[in-house]
């Protein structure tokens, strides 16, 4: 049974619209929460909101029926939190539980004032959106904001937009060869020897110990490494204890890889046998994974020798950056003090108002392959979306073409030596202005970074699409609770210097 909001107060809880969010707090948590109070305050936009979670509900549950789970615009609010706070789990668990007005806006009275939120619970539930949910959500909540801005102008809505691309890196070490490789073989042992302990096969007890062996061997080819001697005599030394290092550590690991086979086949002898006991499909699927992370393992051991022993060098196509998070990807875009980044690109278009109004995660794109694609989607979202500028790294004759049409205003710098025809465009005032307007989209991407695209904290690609989404409609409420931060604001101050007035008057009449 799941619910997107209970329709009925408890005793004592606070209606949202009435909920008091501190105007003189600089931090993010007030903003982010007078967004979320406009949307849920706001009949149109709620409905459309409550109409979109309703979604995530798997069909044929009965709303009425079975153990509760948590409500759809909680799960809302936290995912918002947490993405807003850039803040990971247990910080988000710490404000579910002690943050006040948080609680408030999350429904809970003075009957249930000690509800405790668990570590777990707010992961499986901030995990159950899809970035297609987020996406729909996001879309009514840019036009919230656009109508909010023009609720007292009657002229035409027109979108400018901004796009650029920048890396959100994913959680994964620096990859060398020898850590990669350590990495594999760690999981192997560890997973195998929790598998053969539970099956009752014995080889195993030393796991711990084995672990600490190769562990050491990998240190031993670091310290080597570390060595900064200029004589050539000794670079040539250590140079042949380097490759004896490495020689060593393969071995080691090969030795290792053979016994977990032979540990695999013994345990689908005792499955065909029926003695592997009443997890045996549990099992299987961490069979799969062990031989998944055998697979990584055999590949860095080939690469190894391949690079150490014969001098190869390794083709970029066949190299894995991250055995858990294997989406990631090795970008170098030529910036001053960052040789490169590990993760993937992002695309964002961001309007005049500072709304993101569309992004796309690149798996293996550049910026001139993304161009068209991520207007046509801008366009299907917003009809009232005009003109775009973009730098030099979208530019292709193709795109050039595509974009005038699509397009009022196409602000797209040519690479290299312009042609006269190309100056004149390029000095045109509306070319110039754009171009100076350009760079404002930095400070959305610097905001977004700071917000929580730094680093992704969840796991796999899916989680990663899920995190950016998540990021951009918590952004987009952020603006949206600016806004409404500002106009309140705005309302105290008039207030304030209307009782001023009013109590200067006062005193001359006495």
């Amino acid at each position: 049974m799941r619910k997107v909001t209970q329709a009925q107060r408890k005793l004592g809880q606070i209606d949202i619209s009435k909920i008091e969010i501190d105007l003189r707090s600089r931090d993010e948590m007030p903003k982010i929460l007078l967004g979320l109070q406009y949307i849920y305050c706001t009949d149109e936009i709620r409905e459309e909101v409550f109409k979109i979670l309703e979604a995530m509900i798997p069909s044929g549950t009965d709303k009425n029926n079975g153990r509760p789970g948590m409500e759809l615009w909680k799960i809302l609010v936290l995912g918002c939190v947490r993405l807003n706070n850039n803040c990971d789990y247990d910080k988000l668990h710490d404000f579910a539980n002690n943050h006040r007005t948080l609680r408030e806006m999350l429904g809970h009275g003075l009957v249930d004032s000690d509800y405790y939120y668990r570590l777990q619970t707010l992961k499986d539930n901030v995990s159950l959106f899809t970035p297609e949910i987020l996406d729909r959500i996001n879309q009514i909540v840019v036009k919230a904001g656009h109508n909010l801005i023009y609720q007292k102008k009657n002229e035409k809505i027109e979108l400018n937009g901004k796009c650029d691309s920048f890396v959100v890196e994913t959680d994964v070490h620096f990859p060398t060869d020898i850590n990669l490789l350590f990495d594999a073989i760690r999981k192997v042992i560890t997973l195998i020897s929790r598998l053969c302990r539970e099956a009752g096969i014995n080889g195993w007890r030393k796991s711990k110990w084995n672990l600490k062996t190769i562990k050491g061997l990998y240190r031993k080819i670091q310290k080597l490494k570390k060595s900064t001697s200029k004589d050539e005599k000794k670079k040539a030394a250590k140079e042949e204890q380097i490759k004896e290092a490495h020689m060593e550590y393969i071995s080691v690991v090969e030795y290792f890889l053979s016994r977990v086979e032979e540990s695999l086949d013994e345990l689908e002898e005792s499955s065909a046998s029926g003695t592997l006991g009443v997890n045996g499909i549990c099992d299987w699927v961490r069979v799969l994974e062990i031989k998944g992370f055998m697979e990584h393992a055999y590949r860095q051991v080939a690469q190894i020798r391949r690079r150490k022993f014969f001098n190869q060098k390794i083709p970029h196509a066949e190299k894995v950056f991250s055995i858990f998070e294997q989406h990631t990807e090795w970008i170098s875009k030529g910036k001053a003090g960052v040789p490169q980044e590990l993760g993937l690109r992002v695309c964002i278009v961001e309007d005049q108002y500072r709304f993101i109004l569309a992004h796309q995660v690149m798996e293996h794109r550049t910026d001139d392959m993304v161009a068209v694609p991520i207007v046509r989607s801008t366009l299907e979202r917003f009809k009232d979306f005009k003109s775009c500028s973009f730098d030099k790294g979208f530019y292709s004759p193709g795109n050039k073409e595509e974009l005038n049409k699509l397009l009022e205003t196409s602000i797209l710098p040519k690479k290299g030596r312009l042609s006269q025809a190309d100056k004149e465009v390029a000095g045109s005032k509306e070319f110039v202005e754009g171009r100076q307007q350009h760079s404002g989209v930095e400070s959305a991407i610097n905001a977004l970074e700071n917000h929580g695209l730094d680093r992704c904290l969840d796991h796999g690609v899916s989680g990663f699409k899920r995190y950016v989404g998540l990021a951009v409609l918590s952004r987009n409420i952020h603006v949206l609770g600016d806004i409404i931060h500002k106009k309140k604001v705005k309302a105290l101050k008039r207030r304030k210097r209307r009782n001023q007035r009013m109590s200067i008057l006062y005193q001359k009449a006495a």
